[in-house]
């Protein structure tokens, strides 16, 4: 996988690296296995769609710090010259257990594993965080915009009002393992291999004398993909310009591809247009909407039964916009010889190594799920968690984009509507095993470490 950037462990909260530099100091090795999960639901979600993993991966398969990085921790003043040679010779020697890219996963259940010696497995919990984080965020968004399609497809219009650069490539990335058919980003579809789409502005209209000139100038140029943008100055007169070209283009041998509308009552035009270029004889150009859609949007429109064939989905999808953030964690489980939780009201989490099995019934449906101890086995259920890097490597080549787009849709298949649905989705049931909970009983009973585990 090519990437925009290499971070390094330098990409960390200061808090980790004072916190390591204790550990070293006190030659505290032990190994410390972390859950990575997201509490709870934003309103209207009841499934995550797990995205990031692979650039998660690369990053954790070459980690170490760079000479800048160690010359700028060396004039904070805040670490001893052992602590930056140790640092020098960084490298992640431990054990990652993960669920594949493109799952679907569920609250308070483990997306990802980490155990290794303290100081490496402490060290990856903001880049974690941060990049399978938001990648996920994304892309169940992007999912809930494709099932809110219909089967209509989706394309990533987000680009011009992501925030950064970075955010940008991972939303076309995420946006493509959900289902989106392509994205007007350059950049990811040359890191990703994604397709583009896009054809022109209100300002290239604008430019030329009239309307229908500047439809007529486009389809010479891209006689295989004249998709015109019709609502600049009056969208029925757009609509029937880019009829003209359509004829025009039919003389050639060639087809309008499609019209775009961009404002307006989107269900009310649709058909308009669609009646339009139905009446000229221009039946195969596509009617494709943007402007200010994200699944509620996609779905309400299609209630009222428009006619468009594809959706443009922008800022309300790059940046999530009605549950912009996860409350994604990263939480010590076990240390040592036991297993490790916390009190904190409200905050409590299951203690021990893990293990999730998915229970899928005869008609190969998603039943629910169970978060049992690391090594139990459940009968007629599949395990999550798989290991995909031992000793600090990856073990195996790891899937590409077009087979991680193809499992995300399979197992979106496999999940019900009702607990699909765009407004107040039916909970997915998820339990704890008997082995776990007893687990968490033992804790809960004053061994070291311990706390309340069960909140499921």
């Amino acid at each position: 996988m090519e990437r925009l950037t290499k971070t390094g462990p330098i990409f960390t909260d200061l808090y980790e690296l004072t916190m390591a530099q204790c550990y070293f100091a006190e030659g505290i090795t032990d190994e410390a296995a972390f859950s990575l999960f997201v509490r709870g639901y934003p309103e209207n979600r009841s499934y995550y769609v797990a995205a990031g993993l692979e650039e998660a991966l690369a990053e954790i398969n070459d980690y170490t710090f760079s000479d800048k990085d160690l010359a700028y921790l060396d004039k904070t003043g805040l670490f001893t010259d052992d602590f930056l040679d140790y640092l020098n010779r960084f490298r992640f020697t431990g054990t990652v257990r993960a669920m594949p890219e493109g799952s679907l996963f569920f609250a308070d259940e483990p997306i990802m594993e980490v155990s290794a010696p303290i100081i490496e497995s402490q060290l990856l919990e903001t880049y974690l965080i941060n990049t399978i984080g938001f990648s996920s965020l994304i892309a169940t968004k992007a999912a809930r915009c494709v099932h809110a399609a219909r089967g209509r497809n989706v394309v990533d219009f987000s680009l011009r009002r992501n925030q950064g650069i970075d955010a940008g490539v991972k939303v076309a990335r995420s946006c493509h393992i959900a289902g989106f058919a392509a994205t007007s980003n350059v950049l990811a579809g040359k890191l990703y291999g994604i397709p583009v789409s896009g054809t022109m502005a209100h300002s290239f209209v604008s430019i030329f004398e009239n309307e229908y000139n500047a439809f007529r100038v486009f389809s010479e140029n891209y006689p295989d993909n004249t998709v015109l943008l019709i609502d600049t100055h009056d969208t029925i007169q757009g609509a029937e310009n880019a009829a003209k070209i359509g004829i025009e283009m039919q003389k050639k041998g060639q087809s309008l591809a499609g019209v775009r509308l961009d404002s307006g009552d989107m269900a009310t035009l649709s058909r308009q247009v669609r009646r339009i270029l139905d009446d000229a004889g221009v039946t195969d150009a596509t009617i494709f909407a943007s402007s200010g859609f994200d699944e509620y949007k996609i779905d309400r429109v299609l209630r009222e039964n428009a006619a468009i064939d594809a959706f443009g989905v922008g800022t309300k999808l790059g940046v999530s916009a009605d549950a912009p953030y996860l409350d994604m964690v990263y939480k010590l489980v076990h240390f040592g010889d036991r297993d490790i939780t916390k009190q904190s009201p409200g905050k409590a989490y299951l203690a021990g190594e893990k293990q999730v099995f998915r229970k899928i019934g005869e008609n190969g449906m998603y039943t629910g799920d169970i978060i049992g101890a690391k090594n139990e086995t459940i009968e007629n259920a599949v395990p999550m968690l798989e290991t995909i890097i031992e000793n600090g490597k990856i073990t195996a080549p790891l899937p590409d984009l077009a087979d991680i787009r193809r499992y995300c849709a399979e197992s979106i298949a496999r999940l019900d509507e009702t607990i699909k649905a765009i407004d107040s989705p039916a909970p997915y049931p998820v339990s704890a095993s008997h082995n776990l909970l007893e687990k968490q009983k033992h804790m809960a009973h004053g061994s070291p470490g311990g706390g309340h585990g069960n909140n499921l």
